[in-house]
C-alpha cells in the first residue's frame, strides 16, 4: 500500500487510484525563458522517481508535464533578444530536454505547450463567466472572483480574510478582491495575442495549467505536482477556477486533482535558490564539474519534501558515496570470480548468507511505500553492500549471493537510476 503526503489534507493518505492500476499525473513544468537551474532539476528528478515507482509497482502511468511558453518573463526576454516569444521557446525547450535527459529523467508521455491550448483556455473562462465567477476590468482583462469560491485557501492553508488584510497597498483598485487573479490579459502593443469573446489577448498563468490538464487527463485525475513555491498562488488558483468551471457539469465536487504533491526547495545560505534572487546555478554549470548522475544521487539523498541545503561540499559527498557504490557494482561478480580462484572451499556449507532479493525488495518497498522515502530505500541498498562486503572479507560469498544481489540492485535501479554507472549499465 502506497501512502502519499497530500499537501491538501496535510497528512499521509493511502493512495487509491481513480481507475484501478492506472495513474494520471500532471506536474507543472518550467517557464521556458531561460535554461534550467538546479531547482528545476530537483523537481524533475523527484517526480521522475515517483512516476517510476508507480511503474515498478505495476501501474500504467500517464505522465503530463507542460511548458509555459507565454507570460511576462517570456515576453520580456524575447524583446531583449530581439526574437519572437515562440522562437525563444523553440530555443530553450531543447536545452531543458537535454539537461533532464542527462539527469536520467524519462520523457513525460505528453509535454503540452500553453500556446497550443488557447481554445481550451477560452472555453474554461466562458464557463466561469456563465457561472458568474469571472468579471471584466476594462482595459485590463478578465478576472476570477476569489470570494465566489468558498474553499479558496484550503490547499495552501490560507484564510481569505487574512489575505485581504495582508494585501499590498498598490493592488489594482479595480479588482473586487485583492487576490482576484487574471484569467485573460488584454493585448498590449508588441505582445502576442489571440482572439477571444472578450477581445484580443493572452491567457493568465494559472488558467493555462487547468486547460492542459483537463484536455489530457480529464476533469478528475490522480496526482497534481510541482515545487512548493507553486502551492500558492498558482495551485490554489488552479483549484478555484477548475472546480468552479466544472460545477455545472459535475454531479459532485470530485473534480480536478485527487492528491497534491509538492517537492521542497533548494536553499543557498538559508535562502531559496531562484533566478530572481540571483543565487542559482544552472544545470549546465553544475554538469561542467560533476557527472549528472552525481547530481541525481545528491537529490535522492534527501526526502523529496525536505529542503536541500546546497553546497559544493554536498556534491563532493555525493560524488564520493556514488563512487563507492559504483565501485562495488563493478567489482561484485569480478570479486566473486577472484575469490573462487583463491579459495578452494568458497561458500561451502553456506546458504545465501545475505538473504535473498525478495527480502531486500520488501525493505525497499516499505520505504518507498512510505511517501516515496528514497533516502531510506537507498539505505537498504547500502545494507546489501555492507552484507556482501562482509561475506567477501571472510571468503564466504556464494554465487547465489552474487545473483541475489544483482537481482535486487537491477530492480531498485529501475526507480533510482543511479546504482549502475551510466556508461556501464550492466555488471
Amino acid at each position: 500500500m502506497i501512502r502519499i503526503y497530500d499537501t491538501k489534507t496535510k497528512k499521509k493518505e493511502e493512495f487509491r487510484p481513480i481507475e484501478d492500476k492506472k495513474v494520471g499525473m500532471y506536474v507543472c513544468g518550467p517557464t521556458v525563458y531561460d535554461v534550467a537551474h538546479l531547482g528545476h532539476g530537483r523537481s524533475a528528478v523527484a517526480f521522475d522517481v515517483i512516476r517510476k515507482y508507480f511503474e515498478y509497482c505495476g501501474f500504467d502511468v500517464k505522465f503530463v508535464s507542460n511548458y509555459t511558453d507565454i507570460d511576462d518573463k517570456m515576453i520580456n526576454r524575447a524583446k531583449e533578444e530581439g526574437i519572437s516569444v515562440s522562437e525563444l521557446a523553440d530555443k530553450i525547450i531543447p536545452e531543458y530536454e537535454a539537461d533532464y535527459g542527462a539527469l536520467g529523467v524519462a520523457k513525460p508521455d505528453l509535454q503540452p505547450r500553453a500556446t497550443e491550448h488557447i481554445e481550451e483556455v477560452v472555453g474554461i473562462i466562458g464557463k466561469l463567466e456563465e457561472g458568474e465567477y469571472a468579471y471584466v476590468i476594462d482595459g485590463d482583462g478578465v478576472y476570477f472572483d476569489v470570494s465566489k469560491f468558498e474553499k479558496y485557501g484550503e490547499l495552501s492553508g490560507q484564510n481569505l480574510e487574512d489575505l485581504k488584510m495582508g494585501a499590498r497597498v498598490d493592488v489594482n483598485k479595480a479588482k473586487k478582491n485583492p487576490y482576484d487573479f487574471a484569467l485573460w490579459k488584454f493585448k498590449k502593443e508588441g505582445e502576442p495575442a489571440w482572439d477571444s469573446p472578450w477581445g484580443e489577448g493572452r491567457p493568465g498563468w494559472h488558467i493555462e495549467c487547468s486547460a492542459m490538464s483537463f484536455k489530457h487527463l480529464g476533469r478528475e485525475f490522480d496526482i497534481h505536482g510541482g515545487g512548493l513555491d507553486l502551492q500558492f498562488p498558482h495551485h490554489e488558483c488552479e483549484v478555484a477556477q477548475s472546480v468552479c468551471a466544472l460545477r455545472k457539469d459535475a454531479l459532485d465536487e470530485k473534480v480536478f486533482a485527487k492528491y497534491w504533491i509538492h517537492n521542497g526547495f533548494i536553499n543557498v545560505n538559508n535562502e531559496k535558490m531562484s533566478k530572481s534572487l540571483g543565487n542559482f546555478s544552472t544545470l549546465k554549470e553544475i554538469f561542467e564539474k560533476y557527472d549528472p548522475q552525481v547530481v541525481r544521487f545528491m537529490f535522492l539523498q534527501t526526502h523529496y519534501r525536505n529542503p536541500i541545503d546546497f553546497s559544493d561540499e554536498l556534491l563532493e559527498q555525493a560524488k564520493a558515496a556514488l563512487g563507492r557504490l559504483h565501485g562495488f557494482v563493478r567489482g561484485l561478480r569480478v570479486g566473486y570470480e577472484k575469490l573462487k580462484k583463491d579459495v578452494a572451499d568458497l561458500g561451502k556449507g553456506s546458504k545465501r548468507l545475505i538473504g535473498n532479493a525478495d527480502e531486500f525488495g520488501k525493505k525497499f518497498e516499505e520505504c518507498m511505500n512510505n511517501d516515496f522515502d528514497v533516502a531510506g530505500a537507498l539505505g537498504v541498498v547500502f545494507e546489501l553492500v555492507k552484507a556482501v562486503n562482509g561475506l567477501r572479507s571472510v571468503s564466504r560469498l556464494t554465487k547465489e549471493d552474487v545473483d541475489e544481489a544483482e537481482k535486487f540492485l537491477k530492480e531498485a535501479d529501475k526507480v533510482f537510476g543511479v546504482i549502475f554507472p551510466t556508461k556501464e549499465q550492466t555488471i
